[in-house]
């Protein structure tokens, strides 16, 4: 399910403290810290994402992007990748009925809340930043609640159903033993 706004919480959506660390984020590079473990994790996880993303080339700059956006930000990749399985399946182009867009189904909003309106929502990396900042951003507000903070980001606070959804893709498909 993608990012939805109720209405009664657009204010939420105007917090300074996301909009200032959303807009930081967004001009860092990227890199692994160390090449063998690297490759150990970029080959493992192909493996797993060749069901979603045929191109091999495709599927391990997409897996370097997520791991570098989630590290950057303390998340573990593979629950990115999860959430991105249970988002989008993995399809760039996806546009929710809600208008969210994205592998992280990003709703627009957010490029004139951090005042970026001329970000593409579509480009990966883009993508990847702003969702990984957004779901960090959740998981510190609610201080290390990974249900409520995933309920957050979709958009559906206080009932389990999509928490449950990214769990269980992240146990099934993304945990690394």
């Amino acid at each position: 399910m993608p990012l939805l706004m109720p209405i009664a919480s657009q204010a939420e959506w105007h917090d300074p403290v996301l909009q200032e660390v959303l807009s930081r984020s967004l001009d860092q590079p990227s890199s692994f810290d160390d090449h063998f473990e690297a490759e150990v994790w970029l080959v493992d996880m192909s493996a797993r994402l060749a069901r979603f993303i045929k191109d091999p080339d495709l599927r391990l700059k997409v897996l370097r992007m997520i791991h570098f956006e989630a590290s950057k930000v303390d998340l573990q990749p593979e629950l990115v990748l999860a959430l991105i399985q249970t988002e989008s399946a993995f399809d760039q182009y996806a546009v929710s009925s809600a208008g969210a867009l994205g592998l992280m189904q990003i709703m627009p909003f957010w490029k004139d809340v951090i005042g970026r309106d001329k970000d593409n929502l579509i480009t990966i990396q883009t993508n990847l930043r702003y969702g990984c900042t957004i779901l960090s951003y959740y998981l510190e507000k609610e201080k290390g609640n990974l249900t409520r903070a995933l309920a957050r980001y979709n958009g559906s606070l206080g009932k389990t159903w999509y928490p449950e959804r990214v769990l269980t893709n992240w146990e099934r498909h993304w945990v690394v033993n």
